[in-house]
């Protein structure tokens, strides 16, 4: 029990009153007794209060009355129910309206504090609960996806227009580009905040337990099923299941999670019962399910079904003006995880990593910004301090030609490189357009008209 529980006591009785007010400050609560019920509940709009006692026989408005309005303006405050003129029908009335419980005249004082103490419990567990979705909320909300770009903004945008509907939604972009984070914000943008948000990663499990995992299973359905288990189809209900790397999924899998988006029923591993599930559902691929469906691999109806309202995130090389507020936000939570002092990147090494092509993109960067961080030995990250990968323009120039399509067109593939080339000339030019003009032995107008062309930022 917590004693600095907040109990709000309301009965026009007063000798009542004095005598449960009295009892439960000995027992360590902090208590508010009100003889009038339209008082009580102007006390409610400005005060918090964990649970509230009251009479169901009262002048004016009745203990129903303050019941109902609780529920509606305090839903997650038990109310605890007290009464002289106590019936079975009365008592079915104030349970079906939510009452916590239902408590006779005269009472038993162990019973009633045994109905608080439980009442107490349930009300602390949902400030918890709340206060647990406010951090989620504060963690995984839009305001997290970090960046400025054209492509980041028109990514946010989409998130708020699909986040309050119900419709499905497949995201799509390479690995690393946070696919997962934006699932969440659409969840916590969303009316079904306050319900649960499940991942799954369908290439994480084999089929037969990716099956039983997403649909559950009854107790003996295989070998080793010893009891009944809910799958996260049925763990998901009322809130978001998110579903990676949807084109992992076998052809079973594939019908079956057809049959899901068209019919909001399952059945468990097993099992004969249909269940509804109210879900929704938010894909991601990194692969293209429109060339799988092309090639036969992945089914076209589930496809379409899927691609309700698609989110394509661009990759960290088509936002490079994100980076230096990337790095910000990931030395600002290496900082907070590791209670490290604060450190800074140079001018030069945020130019380095800019150039970058980062074919792991988000996370990559924030692992690069993390391992900086531990290993660099003093207050500001250099160029030196940087991995091999970044620093050396061998390794510069092969992810970029890693990041090349497997089926080339040569002219397409000569102006990729030489986009690559050009960001790595600023880059060594500390974005300087005269010098990186003479490191590729060009004319400043000429590297101006590349990078218009290539759409590359330089000072």
């Amino acid at each position: 029990m917590n004693d600095k529980a907040h109990i709000l006591v309301i009965d026009d009785e007063k000798n009542y009153l004095l005598v449960l007010q009295t009892l439960l400050e000995d027992e360590g609560y902090t208590v508010t007794a009100i003889s009038d019920p339209e008082t009580a509940l102007a006390f409610l709009n400005d005060s918090e209060v964990d649970v509230v006692v009251t009479d169901m026989k009262m002048p004016r408005v009745s203990g129903e009355d303050v019941l109902k309005a609780v529920k509606r303006e305090w839903p997650h405050v038990p109310v605890l129910i007290m009464t002289a003129f106590g019936t079975i029908e009365s008592a079915v009335d104030v349970m079906k309206y939510g009452a916590f419980d239902y408590i006779t005249k005269p009472f038993s004082n162990d019973e009633l504090l045994l109905s608080i103490h439980n009442a107490v419990e349930l009300s602390q567990a949902h400030q918890q609960y709340r206060l647990l979705q406010q951090a989620m909320e504060k963690r995984y909300g839009m305001h997290q996806i970090v960046g400025s770009s054209r492509a980041i903004r028109d990514v946010l945008a989409m998130v708020d227009r699909a986040a309050p509907s119900r419709s499905t939604v497949l995201i799509s972009g390479e690995s690393g580009t946070g696919k997962e984070l934006v699932a969440r914000a659409i969840h916590f943008a969303s009316p079904r905040k306050d319900k649960p948000f499940v991942s799954v990663n369908c290439m994480a499990l084999n089929p037969g337990v990716l099956e039983s995992e997403l649909f559950g299973h009854e107790k003996g359905s295989f070998t080793g099923a010893v009891a009944l288990r809910r799958g996260r189809f049925e763990q998901a209900s009322g809130g978001t299941l998110f579903l990676d790397e949807i084109a992992e999924l076998s052809p079973d899998l594939q019908v079956k999670l057809l049959r899901v988006l068209q019919e909001r029923k399952i059945e468990r591993v097993g099992g004969s019962e249909e269940i509804d599930v109210d879900i929704r559902i938010v894909a991601a691929s990194n692969k293209n399910l429109a060339d799988l469906v092309e090639r036969g691999q992945f089914r076209d109806d589930l496809y379409y079904r899927l691609n309700v309202v698609q989110i394509p995130l661009p990759p960290l090389r088509e936002r490079r003006e994100d980076i230096p507020l990337l790095v910000a936000h990931f030395v600002e939570k290496v900082t907070a995880e590791n209670g490290m002092l604060p450190k800074n990147f140079s001018a030069n090494a945020l130019n380095y990593l800019t150039g970058y092509e980062w074919p792991g993109n988000i996370r990559q960067l924030e692992n690069v910004v993390e391992s900086s961080m531990v290993l660099a030995p003093g207050p500001v990250i250099g160029v030196d301090d940087l991995p091999a990968e970044i620093r050396d323009e061998e390794s510069q120039f092969k992810s970029a030609v890693d990041l090349l399509p497997v089926r080339l067109d040569l002219a397409d593939t000569l102006e990729k490189i030489e986009a690559a080339v050009i960001r790595r000339a600023l880059v060594r030019a500390d974005m300087i357009q005269v010098k990186a003009a003479e490191l590729l032995g060009i004319s400043k107008s000429l590297l101006q008209y590349k990078l218009k062309k290539y759409a590359i930022t330089g000072h």
